[in-house]
This record gives C-alpha cells, sequence and structure tokens, in this order.
C-alpha cells in the first residue's frame, strides 16, 4: 500500500491544557505554533508514524506575566529548551472510532513513555476538495515527571499549582499529494 503523508491544518486544530490554580479552578492555556504530521499506510491508520513538536515560547494562558513565569527556568527553561516533542511508537486501532497512541514525550530534555485515549472522526473531503482527517486526543500527565518542580504553598494549605495538566487535543491533518 502507499503511503500518505498528513499535514496539521493550525487554523482547524488546537493544542490546550488545563492544570489547578489554588487547587479548587482550572487555569487553561494553548500552544500557539507547533508542528504535527502522520505518514500512514494510505488510509489506514494503524501503526502510523505520529510526530508532534510545539513552540514553548507560543505557551498562551491569556495572562503574560504567567506566560513569561511558564517560559521561564522555573517551569520550561525556553531559553535552553524551545520545544516540547512527542513522537509514537504505537497507534493502535480499539474499534471504529477509536484508537490508543502510546509514544515518547520530552519536555526539558526528559523524554517518558504515555498514552492517550484517541478519538477518530474519520476522514472526509471538505468543500475546496482537501481530504482531512479528525483526531481528538484527552489525556492526563503529571507536570513533575519532567522536572516541572517550581509551586507555592498557601497560607490556607494546599499550593499554587497542581500536579496534574489536562490535555485537550484537537487535530485536523490534511492528506499530502
Amino acid at each position: 500500500m502507499a503511503t500518505t503523508k498528513w499535514s496539521i491544518d493550525p487554523t482547524h486544530s488546537e493544542i490546550g491544557f488545563k492544570v489547578k490554580h489554588m487547587m479548587f479552578t482550572n487555569v487553561s492555556g494553548k500552544f500557539g505554533t507547533y508542528d504535527a504530521t502522520i505518514t500512514s499506510d494510505g488510509e489506514n491508520f494503524e501503526n502510523a508514524d505520529i510526530q508532534f513538536s510545539g513552540d514553548i515560547a507560543s505557551i498562551d494562558t491569556a495572562n503574560a506575566d504567567r506566560d513569561g513565569h511558564l517560559r521561564s527556568v522555573d517551569f520550561f527553561d525556553v531559553e535552553n529548551n524551545p520545544k516540547l516533542t512527542f513522537k509514537a511508537s504505537s497507534f493502535k486501532k480499539i474499534d471504529a472510532g477509536d484508537y490508543e497512541l502510546t509514544g515518547d514525550l520530552t519536555i526539558k530534555g526528559v523524554s517518558k513513555q504515555v498514552k492517550f485515549p484517541v478519538e477518530y472522526s474519520g476522514i472526509l473531503t471538505d468543500p475546496w476538495g482537501n481530504t482531512k482527517v479528525g483526531l481528538s486526543i484527552e489525556g492526563k500527565i503529571n507536570r513533575k515527571d519532567w522536572g516541572l518542580n517550581w509551586n507555592s504553598a498557601l497560607e490556607t494549605g494546599g499550593v499554587l499549582v497542581g500536579e496534574e495538566v489536562k490535555l485537550n487535543i484537537e487535530l485536523q491533518f490534511v492528506k499530502q499529494a
């Protein structure tokens, strides 16, 4: 079967995350600049090669001071670690609309294997003749596993920033000719 390359459609994709703030509300953010590709056997995505990179400098939580702090050495250290990356080792079909994605997530030079459920939205042709595929990924990681350890104790007990990071990723890919 022929190899097919798919490129991210950034105008119809979003790489989002949420973290507990003061142990009771979520602060949301997203990456503004990223790249992702899929190389598959035709339109069969099982065991496809999936790669992603996100520019740390593009983190946006709608608060410039917080974004600056996230880019600092306290968190991502963008000067020495400008990107986070993901490379799939397995993309396994569970049923018609569900897959399991396994691979290495690298943040601040630390690589850890992660596993996420993926909702496969199918393949369609848009009104302009482009063949597209949609994927939705939700998952959780512990930021401390990648050395993102900064925190501040609250006078009332607990900490300022939660350890668990919830991922909400919506991806649309375009088939390349």
